[in-house]
């Protein structure tokens, strides 16, 4: 998908949003480092794309149109986003000049991560993060060689030498294709249904995966037959999905966009509850201290709130 070129620039959407904090586009101008001339020459060229009256000025000051007044509501998710896209690739281009190393699964960083570090960054601009995103299996080999301080895994299982503590839950979901049988089956599937059917999934080493078999072990006592295929990334099962390939069991963080846009659907699993823990490990007899605690806290207090 090519991004639409009157957003491609994001500035002149956040100095909108200063000027409507601060009512002054001379106060925005200064908060973001530039002159009042170029804030409203930038004003003006956003105007110009949209084709819409933003900003009405007067001596008073400036405030929104109703036009601009609900632009600016758009623009702030989209800004937000900005903001933690930004802290996650900061955070992988840090790994040698780092003072805290995170480890995490890929649902954790792909979904979640993001948010936790900006609000990092905001409590501590002096802190360096480095962020290697794999599987479950991994993130624990790397606290436990010493190549990271702290950790977010998704599977089930924690090795010996590890202490956890759950920051947030989730849930996987069973997705399929909108021409996929299953969506007509109002009352869904049995998990024997679905531990016969050959899935899309990643590796074995998977914390997703892992915790998707036991589930089926430990609630029904079955085993899934082997997987029609094993892809490397969500991103990638979720378009094997979409193209009818096989169904998937995914995190409903990975997937509540495909829903939302009807590229996937959802198919409940009649008798197998599949919520999960997200936890927070990091080596036993080590207590947590600087910013490894700063971000186990924002990730224990938003798990909190969500």
């Amino acid at each position: 998908m090519t991004l639409p070129s009157r957003v491609s620039d994001l500035i002149p959407f956040d100095l909108l949003l200063s000027v409507a904090r601060l009512g002054s586009l001379g106060r925005a101008a200064a908060e973001h480092g530039m002159s009042q001339p170029a804030a409203s020459a930038r004003m003006r060229h956003l105007e110009g794309q949209l084709r819409l009256a933003l900003v009405e000025r007067s001596p008073r000051g400036s405030r929104l149109t109703p036009a601009g007044a609900l632009v600016a509501d758009w623009a702030q998710a989209v800004v937000d986003a900005a903001t933690a896209l930004d802290a996650g690739v900061t955070a992988l281009r840090r790994e040698q000049e780092s003072r805290l190393r995170v480890a995490a699964s890929l649902t954790v960083a792909e979904y979640l991560l993001p948010s936790w570090l900006t609000a990092l960054r905001s409590a501590d601009a002096g802190t360096a993060v480095a962020l290697t995103a794999v599987n479950s299996a991994e993130v624990a080999e790397a606290l436990l060689s010493g190549h990271a301080d702290l950790g977010f895994l998704e599977g089930p299982d924690l090795p010996d030498g590890l202490r956890a503590a759950t920051v947030n839950r989730d849930e996987l979901t069973v997705v399929v294709a909108p021409s996929h049988p299953w969506t007509r089956r109002r009352s869904g599937i049995t998990a024997a249904e679905l531990a016969g059917t050959a899935l899309v999934t990643r590796e074995a080493a998977s914390g997703t995966r892992r915790f998707f078999e036991q589930a089926l072990q430990d609630q029904a006592r079955l085993t899934p037959v082997p997987p029609l295929a094993e892809l490397s990334s969500t991103t990638a099962i979720k378009s094997a999905v979409a193209a009818g390939v096989a169904p998937a069991v995914l995190s409903s963080l990975a997937v509540a966009g495909d829903l939302a846009a009807r590229t996937l659907r959802a198919v409940p699993v009649i008798g197998l509850t599949l919520h999960r823990d997200l936890r927070a490990v990091w080596p036993a007899g080590r207590r947590l201290t600087g910013p490894a605690q700063d971000l186990y806290q924002i990730a224990a207090r938003t798990g909190r709130t969500t």
